[in-house]
């Protein structure tokens, strides 16, 4: 059993790191937590709390490798994927083929959840700050500051 715990480690690092791209960390949390929270689940209420520890410990790994911006998006990403990576590799190869698919589905969901959040915040701050620009530009133009110049030479010359 050592040899085949060590095995799925190394697949769920593997599975994270390669769906990852930039958010490794993310990956390779969903991948741990969703493999512990299949093998704790596994003990406590046979497959039902496999999936279930899945997803909890998925959604807790992804969120801890995420970004501080997208912590959400990558524990739903990892929650999902790891559950449901669980159930599907459970039926195509039993127990361990629930902990290899907790592994992989964690690990892809917990970094396409990091970099879809990443994303989005990259799109909002874009958005923001062609709106400032454009209120700098068209509103403030000239406001005050050619007319306080011509009250300045009225009252000169009287």
């Amino acid at each position: 059993m050592k040899l085949t715990s060590i095995l799925l480690l190394s697949l769920g690092l593997v599975s994270g790191v390669a769906s990852a791209g930039g958010t490794t960390e993310a990956g390779v949390g969903g991948a741990l937590g969703g493999v512990l929270g299949a093998v704790v689940g596994q003990q406590l209420g046979g497959s039902t709390g496999s999936a279930i520890g899945a997803g909890v410990g998925g959604a807790a790994g992804s969120a801890v490798g995420a970004d501080k911006r997208s912590r959400g998006e990558a524990a739903i990403g990892g929650a999902l994927g790891a559950a449901g990576g669980n159930v599907l590799g459970r039926s195509v190869g039993g127990s361990t083929g629930g902990l290899v698919g907790a592994a992989a589905g964690g690990g892809a969901g917990g970094a396409l959840g990091n970099y879809m959040g990443n994303k989005s915040d990259a799109d909002d701050r874009r958005y923001s700050n062609r709106d400032n620009r454009r209120y700098y530009h068209d509103d403030n133009r000239g406001r005050g500051h050619a007319y306080g110049h011509r009250k300045k030479n009225k009252h000169r010359h009287h």
